[in-house]
Order: structure tokens, then C-alpha cells, then sequence
């Protein structure tokens, strides 16, 4: 569609790695299979349409039926991964779009033998979800425990939850059940607010720990980079590229930067 943006497959696409048994959380931002198309190329369409009809399937599978070159079927597959709409059965799938000399083949041994053979490819929403409280309530546990205390702003670098408010229905109902604490626990924001219980006496116990200099180097795409959002200071985009470092939970302006160790960060 005009002004949509096209979906670009490259080597630094985000990839998630999960339990399936786990994964009531990953509810997809596009509903119905016209949304999900937006973006993607003709042949990344065709593949998916083809997974869809004939579920996961054989790297070889998808070539022979969909009468796509090899390349166009690499580049089809690579384009859904970085659209969020394809998973795989393992690694060895992902390290053949990424590596040229897997897909070639090239080696000796084991890894001389084609990598596309390694596992199959499926679409990761193959239908819609049929009980929605069920997978609100999965989102809803692992923000509490990414977070340990969820208010409306800290979710600001979230980018695939449902909107605020199915969510605050959700996390009502789990205080009503006992099993979340609703109140007022970290000042200067506005609207409701909810924790574990075990956080809440941590927030305790913080407030009488002595400073140590302790620090803490975090990825500028990690969604733990808050500064200028909920940490006071100037915000950092949120490129893999770039870090913040915290000093006793404080983000260190940018000219203090010099004194602190730079480690690499994890590709």
C-alpha cells in the first residue's frame, strides 16, 4: 500500500528466542492476512501465503512447489524473519540466510552439506488467538517480571504489546485475584500502578542501601533504556549500536563516559 514502509531484511534484524510452551505473550500487531502482507515483497507474499496453506515446511519444499529461485526464497525467508511473521526449528536456518558459505555448502564434513536441510520453516501466528484474557494475562506476568512494577510510561520502548488499557483490565483482575499489588509505588507519574509483592520490598530495602559505585552497561535497543523517559537525563536512541551505563541505578551523563571501562557488546 502507498506510505507503507518496506520491510528490509538485513544482518541486524532483531530475533527473539523463546519456549513455545511460553508463548501465549506473542500476540501479533497485525490482524487478518491482508495487514500482515503490508511491506513485503512479492515474493515474501508468495512464501507466505504458501506456509499458510501448506504449514512448516523443508527449505527444498518451498523452492520445488513455489517454482521461486533459491535466492529469492532466501531473501522471502530473511524478509518474514525481520517482519516478525516466520519462525524456525532451529539455529542452523538462521545461520544459512545469514552466512553465504552455509547456504553454499562450503566446508569440510558435516558442515559441508547444505544447511537448508537442517529444519523447517512456519508461520509464527497461524490463526488467531483463541483465548485473548489467556495470553493478556502471559503478557502481563512477564512485563511483572521483566519489571517487577508496571506503570503506563515504563512501557514506552515496548513495541509489540496490546494497547494500555486491555492491559490495565488484565492487571486489574490479577489484583482483584490477590495476586498483584495496586497502589502508588514510584512517585512523579501519573496513572495506576502495580507490582510483586516481592518487589515492593525491594523498593523497601533500596532506600536504606548504601551507594557502591556499582555499574551497569546496557544496550540503547534494550528496552531497560529509560533514560529521559522514567530516569532523569538526556534520552539515548535506541540504536544496537549504543550503550548506557548506570552508576547505582543513575544513568552517567555522556561526558562521564570516558572514565568508565567500554565492554563489547553481546551481537
Amino acid at each position: 500500500a502507498e506510505g507503507r514502509r518496506r520491510v528490509i531484511p538485513t544482518s541486524v534484524a532483531p530475533i527473539t528466542f523463546f519456549v513455545r510452551e511460553d508463548a501465549d505473550w506473542m500476540i501479533p500487531r497485525r490482524e487478518g492476512s491482508e495487514a500482515s502482507t503490508v511491506g513485503l515483497s512479492p515474493d515474501a507474499v508468495a512464501v507466505q501465503l504458501y506456509l499458510r496453506q501448506r504449514g512448516a515446511s523443508f527449505f527444498t519444499d518451498i523452492v520445488r512447489d513455489t517454482g521461486k529461485l533459491k535466492s529469492e526464497v532466501e531473501t522471502a525467508l530473511w524478509e518474514l524473519v525481520a517482519a516478525g511473521l516466520l519462525t524456525a526449528d532451529g539455529f542452523d536456518n538462521l545461520r544459512a540466510l545469514i552466512d553465504p558459505k552455509r547456504r553454499a555448502g562450503q566446508g569440510s564434513g558435516r558442515s559441508s552439506r547444505p544447511r537448508h536441510s537442517a529444519g523447517r520453516w512456519s508461520l509464527l501466528y497461524s490463526g488467531e488467538i483463541h483465548d485473548r484474557n489467556r495470553a493478556l494475562e502471559a503478557i502481563c506476568w512477564m512485563l511483572l517480571r521483566r519489571y517487577g512494577i508496571i506503570f503506563r510510561e515504563l512501557l514506552t520502548r515496548e513495541t509489540i504489546l496490546p494497547k494500555w488499557r486491555e492491559l490495565l483490565i488484565t492487571l486489574r483482575r490479577l489484583e482483584d485475584r490477590g495476586e498483584v499489588r495496586g497502589g502508588r509505588f514510584v512517585s512523579n507519574f501519573l496513572g495506576e500502578q502495580f507490582a510483586l509483592p516481592v518487589a515492593v520490598d525491594s523498593l523497601r530495602a533500596a532506600r536504606s542501601r548504601k551507594t557502591a559505585g556499582e555499574l551497569m552497561i546496557v544496550s540503547a535497543a534494550d528496552p531497560l533504556n529509560l533514560v529521559g523517559i522514567i530516569v532523569p537525563g538526556e534520552r539515548v536512541p535506541a540504536n544496537s549500536g549504543k550503550a548506557v551505563v548506570f552508576r547505582d541505578g543513575v544513568a552517567v551523563p555522556s561526558e562521564e563516559l570516558t572514565n568508565v571501562v567500554r565492554m563489547p557488546l553481546a551481537r
